[in-house]
């Protein structure tokens, strides 16, 4: 379990976050949600390392994980797929993939076969460089890379953003996969309404950098939450 508790977070003299608290459980979608600016991917920088956090505590499974790094983050068990995706261009689909060995030992540096399971586009492309892709591919790539390092839990920032239609039907249907399965925290922060409200199985809305709703799908209706995340 991933549990977040009174998370601070600046830039400069600005605070974007006030006070967080979160917790993410094993076998469910938590979904992040509130209009653009309010704090969200800002939120997924501090749990993957990316942007130091200012207060607060970040713990998995008990454990404190402090004021962690990028690299700390990875090696704990946190997979980040960041908004805009960033493969790298100019590697092939399988370099990309081989970039998510680093926090693993030397013995599991290979790609599993449940990768191509879950997206076969990637093996029938995988001479291709990951700039030749499609956007919806390339979101692809960017998933399947961060499960190649076996996470505890997953952080998709717009998974959905700028892919056409049947892609975002297949990410939806590996979110579900990966749920099921019952192993992997999912931290899903989401414009697409309706697609992170099928999703859900918990829901947190953020405005202007506060916690506004902290509730399990079962106690919030549609009209609830759009009433929250609206301008």
């Amino acid at each position: 379990m991933l549990k977040v508790e009174n998370l601070t977070l600046h830039y400069g003299a600005s605070q974007i976050l006030y006070g967080i608290d979160l917790v993410a459980r094993p076998g469910a979608v938590t979904a992040v949600m509130g209009t653009n600016g309010v704090g969200k991917t800002s939120l997924l920088k501090a749990l993957a390392g990316r942007h130091p956090y200012s207060g607060g505590t970040i713990t998995l499974d008990g454990r404190p994980l402090d004021h962690l790094s990028a690299a700390q983050a990875a090696r704990a068990g946190i997979a980040y797929v960041p908004q805009g995706r960033e493969i790298f261009p100019l590697l092939t689909v399988t370099e990309n993939l081989q970039t998510g060995f680093a926090c693993l030992p030397r013995d599991q540096h290979h790609i599993p076969p449940r990768i191509y399971d879950l997206f076969p586009v990637l093996q029938q492309m995988s001479t291709r460089r990951g700039g030749d892709l499609s956007g919806g591919q390339q979101q692809q790539l960017a998933i399947a890379r961060a499960l190649i390092a076996r996470p505890r839990v997953l952080l998709l920032d717009e998974p959905t953003e700028g892919i056409q239609p049947n892609i975002i039907k297949q990410i939806g249907e590996v979110i579900k996969l990966l749920r099921d399965e019952g192993e992997i925290a999912i931290v899903l922060v989401e414009q697409f309404f309706d697609f992170a409200y099928d999703l859900a199985d918990d829901f947190v809305a953020i405005n202007r950098g506060e916690v506004r709703l902290s509730a399990p799908s079962s106690e919030v209706t549609r009209d609830k939450l759009l009433a929250e995340v609206s301008i």
